[in-house]
């Protein structure tokens, strides 16, 4: 009887550190595609973007995040991944979240295209890729330059610094 019991007790103790240990699973930074693959064109008129079930770019993938440049070095895994993407030169929408709550959004963008964009971009294929760093994507503003961009610059979010820090990321 006493040990049944003691059984009884380990059991329901386990049980409750896996479920606590469950909901305080934190994801940190991604970066995901929108659910529905949701045109850039229409992101600013939508007040609500269901998000992707996967990210394109977890925490795990990110070797570095040069804060500064907003630089993000990624795995050789996670690089072709992006890279392969298919981007139209009127860009691929995306999110981007610190566990699963949205950020900011913008767009990935072809580095050929004609296109000006008045946003955060990500430049897949980039005519001018970022120096001395194979694997790395710089998450801009603006396209094809900075001055395209008129609005607030929503990268130096506070919450996803505190992520990117917690994960031992910044540079």
């Amino acid at each position: 009887m006493k040990t049944t019991l003691i059984v009884a007790l380990m059991v329901v103790w386990l049980s409750t550190l896996l479920v606590f240990s469950a909901c305080n699973s934190q994801e940190g930074f991604a970066i995901y595609l929108t659910r529905d693959d949701i045109p850039v064109s229409q992101m600013p008129i939508l007040s609500h973007v269901d998000i992707a079930d996967e990210p394109i770019i977890s925490i795990d993938d990110i070797v570095t995040y040069k804060w500064g440049i907003h630089a993000i070095e990624l795995t050789p895994e996670a690089y072709e991944r992006v890279d392969e993407l298919e981007v139209s030169t009127s860009g691929r929408s995306f999110v981007v979240c610190v566990d699963k709550q949205p950020i900011y959004w913008g767009a990935f963008w072809a580095g050929y295209s004609s296109q000006s964009f008045d946003g955060v971009t990500i430049a897949v294929k980039p005519i001018f890729p970022v120096e001395n760093a194979p694997f790395s994507f710089q998450i801009g503003l603006g396209y094809p330059l900075p001055s395209f961009s008129q609005g607030e610059d929503p990268r130096s979010n506070s919450v996803i610094f505190e992520s990117l820090e917690q994960a031992g990321k910044l540079k």
